[in-house]
């Protein structure tokens, strides 16, 4: 891993060298992605797909490569069954109304669990509210990992949908998807995954995990902003209906009725960030020539660093909990710092310290306020790797760290 590709790690922060470990918030670009982004806009800016001009030709090919590209990357059978989003929230979203519309009735209900980030819970809440539905949570052990006993209970005959996080973005659990999966198959239950924590980090093959839906977004596996992928199973996103109308999507207009584009474009209403896609592509290419199990390995060894070191340093008195810290983790640790008398030291403040140091981490309730209720506190302090992290990033931040609490304690 090469951390001179991306060019805002020379950065300071008050007069100090960045160390970025913010990355489960988003990535940051190595220098082929910002540059992919200006030569598309400088060689190839036209829209795709009608335009007969040579231009529009060669956008609508480089941005079909990258659709093909995607598909590749995450071992979907076919092109057709990858739509490109605004990111995983729209992803969600688009979901939540199309199969809402085709499959859930009043009574039905719709599986989360309680790991879920906002974007898994609030689109299935609006369509439980527009259709009568219920929405069911599969609860948490003391350990933090889901309780998969109850998840079996709470499928019934009205299920129409599962819904998980293969990662969670606060603690970093992997979720065991497979079990989730093959569960809710044998009741004959489809399943979406939120993918958002995942695909960037390790090789996710869709066929294998035999998920019916998947959404990602490009910016947190060193893409552009603004773009993600719904992947879904062909024989799926067939039955589905459109989520948006206008154009793109169509085949036929007429004021009696208009019929839809073939896959996947019916769900790609309006103009798509095509050169976006182009950047996504060559973010895919850079993550295949590090190599997905050689990031997996690398991330999961500075995170067992990492929380060895903040189990080494000088807490004055004070105490540390890590949450889900025996638990698979995927890139990220969630963490707490108490004073000698138990009271919690906000993250906030350790979070302003530690940026005031030059490390970038995230505090609050990361989009995931039913887990953090879950856990009884107002936040986390949230530590999350990438590929261009490495063991000097894990020794500043801890450094910071054990000044952040002298500090505060």
């Amino acid at each position: 891993m090469n951390r001179n590709d991306f060019p805002i790690l020379n950065e300071t922060v008050y007069g100090k060298p960045l160390v970025y470990l913010d990355n489960a918030a988003t990535s940051q670009k190595p220098r082929r992605v910002l540059e992919a982004v200006i030569y598309a806009y400088e060689h190839f800016n036209a829209n795709i797909h009608r335009g007969v001009h040579h231009l529009s030709q060669v956008a609508t090919e480089q941005h079909e490569a990258a659709r093909a590209k995607v598909a590749s990357f995450i071992g979907a059978g076919s092109p057709n069954e990858i739509v490109f989003t605004k990111g995983t929230t729209d992803s969600i979203n688009t979901l939540a109304f199309s199969f809402g519309e085709y499959c859930v009735r009043e009574g039905d209900n719709i599986i989360v669990s309680a790991l879920e980030h906002h974007s898994n819970i609030v689109p299935w809440q609006m369509l439980c509210q527009r259709k009568g539905a219920h929405l069911r949570v599969i609860p948490l052990r003391e350990d933090l990992s889901l309780n998969i006993d109850a998840f079996k209970q709470l499928l019934d005959e009205r299920t129409r949908l599962v819904s998980v996080a293969h990662v969670s973005n606060v603690l970093g659990i992997i979720n065991p998807l497979q079990d989730i999966i093959q569960i809710a198959h044998s009741q004959g239950v489809p399943v979406c995954i939120d993918g958002a924590q995942s695909v960037p980090h390790m090789r996710v093959n869709v066929r294998q995990l035999d998920c019916d839906f998947m959404a990602f977004s490009a910016h947190k596996m060193y893409g552009p902003t603004g773009i993600g992928v719904l992947y879904g199973k062909e024989d799926w996103l067939e039955k589905l209906p459109p989520a948006e109308g206008g154009g793109e999507m169509i085949e036929h207009v007429r004021w009696e009725k208009t019929t839809y584009n073939t896959l996947p474009y019916k769900f790609e209403a309006g103009t798509p960030d095509f050169n976006g896609s182009f950047a996504t592509g060559k973010a895919i290419d850079y993550m295949l020539e590090t190599g997905l199990e050689t990031i997996e390995q690398h991330e999961r060894d500075l995170v067992l660093a990492a929380q060895q070191a903040m189990r080494s340093i000088n807490l004055g008195g004070c105490s540390l909990r890590i949450y889900a810290e025996h638990l698979p983790k995927a890139g990220v640790i969630s963490f707490n710092v108490f004073t000698k008398d138990g009271h919690l030291i906000h993250p906030y403040d350790v979070g302003v310290l530690l940026d005031r140091q030059g490390v970038a981490i995230r505090t609050g309730h990361h989009c995931a306020e039913p887990l953090i209720d879950f856990l009884q506190v107002p936040g986390t302090v949230r530590v999350s790797f990438g590929l261009y992290n490495d063991e000097s990033d894990v020794q500043a931040f801890a450094a910071a760290l054990e000044k952040a609490v002298a500090m505060l304690g």
